[in-house]
C-alpha cells in the first residue's frame, strides 16, 4: 500500500514546520473552501472598483516612480502583466537552492489565498500545481533590495506561469514552456494586478530566514553540548551554572542554557575537580550569559518568522468585507526580516567566537593541563594545532559577514523607493555565518573528545555528555598520531551537528 500524501490547506495559519515540510517536498498544498471564497470576493471587489474607474496602483497606473502614469483598461491590458514580469526579472548569479524556491512559492500561495490581492483563483491553482508536481522555477540568487519585497527573484519565479523564463528539470535549466507542455499546463494571461501580486512580497527572504532559524535551533543545542564537553575536559567549575546565581539575572535564554548544561553534566566526577583556581576564564564562566543571549536572539527571530509566514506582504491590498477599497502601503518592506536576521547573524557569530576561545584553551598546555595540541607525542606529531587556525579563520570571516547591510540603505526607482533594507542579503549572510559556526562547533567537539581520551576520563563524564561523547566516537575515532588528514574528521563532526545526531544522542533531558 502506497504512502498517503500529506496536504496542508493554505489561506489560514501555517507553522514554520509546515512550510519547511512543503519546501522540502514532504507535503503538498491545497486551497481551503474558505480561502477559495475569499479569493473570489477579492477578485470581484477589484473588478467592481475598476468598473467605477477607481485609481488603483499598478493596475491602471504605472509602478514605482511611474506611479502617476495612467494605464487604460483596453485590449493591451493583459500584455502589461507580461511586461511587468519581464522588466522585473533582473536577477543574477547561481540558482537559488530548491528548498528556498519551494518555500517562497509556499509563502506566496499562502499570502494570495488570504484574499487581499485580487488575483483569480486560477493563478493560485497553477502555482499550487507547479509546487505539488515539482515544477521548479530557475531563480538567480542575487538582485533583491528587500523593499517592495523580493521583486527580482519573485519575477523569475513567476515567469514560468506565462510560459517564459526557465525551470530546473533534473538539475538542468530548461525553457519553461517545454515543461509546461510536458505537464499539459497552459501559460496564463496575467493582468497587471496579478503580475504585481506575484512580484510583491517578502517570500524569498522569509523562506531563507525560516531555514536559518531551524538550523540555528539545532546549532545552539549542539553548542551547549559541546561547551559542556569542554567544561569536563578542562575540569571547569560549575558555579556559573548555579540556579540561584542565574535567577538573579532572569533572561530566559540564560536560564535555559544554565539548566541544560547542569543536566548534561549531572553525575560527572570531572567538573569542579581542579582546585588550583577559584574561577575559570570567561569562555567557560560566561557560557550561560553568551549562549543564553544567542537563545534569546533566536527566539526573537523565530517570532518574527512565525508572524511573517502568515502575513500579507503585497501592495496595494484589497478590502471588501466592511468597505470596498484598495489601500496602498508598505507591508512588502523587509525591515522586520532584515533586522531579525542581522540580529541572529551577530548572535551566531558570538557563539562561534566563544567556541574558538575554548578550542584555543584546550590546545594550550599552559592553560589546559593537557598535552600540547592534544597529542600524546608532541615531538613527532602536530596534533590538533591547525584546527584552531581553521576556527580562527572562520571566526574572522564571520566578523565581516556580521556587519549589518540594512543600515547601508541605497535608494532605487528615482528615489521613489528611497529606503531599502536588503533583507535577502541579510538572510544570505546569516546562512554563511551559520555554516561557519557549525564548523567551529564541530572542531570544539573534536578537541573536547580528544582531550577526554587523553586523560582516560570518558567513564567519569556526566549522564548527558557521556551520550554525546559516545556518539562522536561511533563516527570519529581517537587520534593517536597524525595518521589521517584532519579535514575528514572535521567533515564528519560537522555532519553530526548539522543533521542533529549529536543532539538526538543526548535526548530530551531538559
Amino acid at each position: 500500500m502506497g504512502r498517503m500524501e500529506r496536504y496542508y490547506e493554505v489561506g489560514g495559519k501555517m507553522s514554520i514546520s509546515e512550510v519547511r515540510q512543503v519546501a522540502l517536498g514532504k507535503s503538498k498544498l491545497r486551497l481551503s473552501e474558505t480561502a477559495i471564497q475569499r479569493v473570489k470576493n477579492a477578485r470581484k471587489a477589484l473588478e467592481t472598483m475598476l468598473e467605477e474607474s477607481e485609481r488603483i496602483y499598478g493596475v491602471n497606473t504605472g509602478v514605482g516612480a511611474l506611479q502617476d502614469t495612467k494605464r487604460p483598461i483596453n485590449n493591451s491590458f493583459f500584455a502589461l502583466g507580461k511586461k511587468i514580469l519581464r522588466s522585473h526579472a533582473t536577477g543574477v548569479g547561481k540558482a537559488t537552492e530548491e528548498h528556498i524556491v519551494r518555500g517562497a512559492m509556499t509563502l506566496l500561495v499562502n499570502s494570495l489565498a488570504k484574499g487581499h490581492s485580487g488575483v483569480r483563483k486560477r493563478v493560485i491553482d497553477v502555482l499550487i500545481e507547479m509546487l505539488n508536481e515539482g515544477i521548479l522555477p530557475f531563480v538567480p540568487r542575487k538582485g533583491s533590495v528587500g523593499s517592495s519585497g523580493d521583486l527580482a527573484p519573485l519575477a523569475h519565479m513567476a515567469l514560468p506561469l506565462i510560459g517564459e523564463g526557465e525551470v530546473i528539470d533534473e538539475g538542468e535549466r530548461v525553457k519553461s514552456i517545454k515543461i509546461l507542455k510536458r505537464e499539459n499546463l497552459s501559460p496564463l494571461k496575467l493582468d497587471p494586478r496579478e503580475a504585481l501580486a506575484l512580484v510583491n512580497g517578502t517570500y524569498f527572504m522569509t523562506s531563507l530566514s525560516l531555514f536559518n532559524v531551524a538550523n540555528a535551533t539545532k546549532l545552539i543545542t549542539a553548542a551547549e553540548i559541546t561547551a559542556a564537553l569542554s567544561f569536563e575536559a578542562l575540569k571547569a567549575h560549575t558555579s556559573p551554572l548555579d540556579p540561584k546565581l542565574n535567577e538573579l539575572r532572569p533572561h530566559p535564554g540564560q536560564q535555559q542554557t544554565a539548566k541544560f548544561m547542569r543536566l548534561l553534566m549531572e553525575g560527572s566526577s570531572l567538573i569542579d575537580s581542579k582546585k588550583q583556581n577559584v574561577q575559570d576564564a570567561y569562555s567557560l564562566r560566561c557560557v550561560p550569559q553568551v549562549l543564553g543571549s544567542v537563545r534569546d536572539a533566536l527566539s526573537f527571530s523565530r517570532s518574527i518568522i512565525e508572524r511573517e509566514i502568515n502575513s500579507v506582504t503585497d501592495n496595494p491590498l484589497l478590502f471588501w468585507e466592511d468597505e470596498m477599497k484598495a489601500v496602498s502601503g508598505g507591508n512588502f518592506h523587509g525591515s522586520p526580516i532584515a533586522l531579525s536576521q542581522e540580529n541572529l547573524g551577530t548572535a551566531i557569530a558570538s557563539l562561534a567566537n566563544i567556541s574558538e576561545r575554548r578550542i584555543a584553551r584546550l590546545l594550550d598546555e599552559k592553560l589546559s593541563d593537557l598535552p600540547a595540541f592534544l597529542t600524546s607525542d608532541p615531538r613527532n606529531n602536530s596534533g590538533f594545532m591547525l584546527m584552531q587556525y581553521t576556527a580562527a579563520a572562520l571566526v574572522a570571516e564571520n566578523k565581516v559577514l556580521a556587519h549589518p547591510v540594512n543600515v547601508d540603505s541605497l535608494p532605487t526607482s528615482a528615489n521613489q523607493e528611497d529606503y531599502n533594507n536588503f533583507g535577502l542579503v541579510s538572510a544570505r549572510k546569516t546562512k554563511q555565518i551559520l555554516a561557519h559556526a557549525c564548523t567551529v562547533i564541530a572542531i570544539e567537539a573534536l578537541c573536547a573528545a580528544q582531550a577526554i581520551d587523553l586523560t582516560n576520563s570518558a567513564i567519569d563524564l556526566g549522564n548527558g555528555t557521556k551520550k554525546a561523547y559516545k556518539r562522536i566516537r561511533e563516527t570519529i575515532p581517537y587520534l593517536k598520531r597524525d595518521s589521517t588528514p584532519l579535514y575528514t574528521l572535521i567533515h564528519k563532526a560537522e555532519t553530526l551537528i548539522r543533521e542533529g545526531d549529536l543532539t538526538e544522542a543526548v535526548g530530551d533531558i531538559r
